[in-house]
């Protein structure tokens, strides 16, 4: 599948329907006086514009970031270079770091309810940790392959690099509910690193440029972020430092993207595709 054809032009034809249903939803959240909906969800097809940019460690094979107390929470991979770190947002610094055992690859993490959750990649186990000081609190077991995580408040959400979404729960770790992401019908494979966003899971597709915005409630395909050009690809040293990771403050609602090994975070706002 042409994956950049066949999101860009679906939505490009649904892009009217989605927005006036979009705008029904916000004038009815702005009736209860709630908080408008950000102005992105009416649009299926997004860009980006970048804000700023913010150091990253160039050597920091990112598999899952997110924002906690103002710094980054971030997992690494790598046999031997796998890592959970609490970064300093704007300086780069490293305040905290706990390195993983050699046959472990880190994948993903998420934070729910003062606990960190970091996933490996195929030795089916995880491990928990306090957010706050990154002290280990236990680990946890799972089937099949482990990529991206995240959760929407009360589940831990796992990906799994196909197009499954699992809903674990984060006392038992116990699978209660599994959603196959779809776009008109058809399965969108490869979904890695993973961030719960204003009620839509934003899924990085592994080897893309893309990240798409899934329902929670079904796995249908709301829109995608095309972020081709973010950062070039000639200053890449290896084809495996791709797109991979997303953060998001959701008091200052501000968005959050960089790869594996990069050497920037990139700040951006979401804009409609041109």
């Amino acid at each position: 599948m042409d994956f950049r054809i066949f999101i860009a032009a679906a939505f490009l034809l649904s892009s009217a329907a989605c927005q006036k249903k979009a705008e029904e939803g916000k004038r009815v959240a702005e009736a209860a006086e709630a908080p408008a909906a950000p102005e992105w969800k009416a649009h299926p097809v997004l860009g980006y514009e970048v804000v700023r940019e913010l150091p990253h460690d160039p050597e920091a094979f990112t598999q899952g970031l997110l924002v906690s107390q103002g710094d980054w929470i971030e997992s690494t991979g790598g046999y031997g270079t796998t890592s959970i770190r609490r970064v300093e947002r704007e300086t780069g610094n490293v305040l905290l770091k706990k390195d993983l055992p050699v046959e472990f690859f880190g994948e993903g993490v998420a934070d729910l309810d003062g606990k960190l959750y970091q996933l490996t990649w195929k030795s089916r186990k995880g491990f928990v940790y306090d957010t706050g000081t990154l002290e280990p609190l236990g680990d946890f077991s799972y089937t099949g392959e482990g990529w991206g995580l995240t959760s929407d408040g009360e589940s831990l959400i796992m990906s799994d690099g196909s197009d499954r979404l699992r809903y674990l729960d984060p006392k038992t770790f116990r699978v209660w509910r599994e959603v196959r992401v779809r776009f008109n019908g058809k399965p969108v494979n490869l979904l890695n690193e993973l961030e719960y966003i204003e009620g839509e899971i934003f899924a990085n597709v592994w080897h893309s440029n893309f990240i798409v915005r899934i329902q929670p409630t079904d796995g249908s395909v709301l829109g995608v972020v095309d972020l081709t050009g973010i950062d070039a690809k000639a200053r890449r040293r290896d084809p495996e430092h791709v797109l991979n990771g997303i953060a998001y403050d959701p008091e200052a609602r501000e968005f959050f993207v960089t790869g594996k090994c990069w050497p920037k975070i990139y700040q951006i706002r979401l804009v409609p595709k041109k």
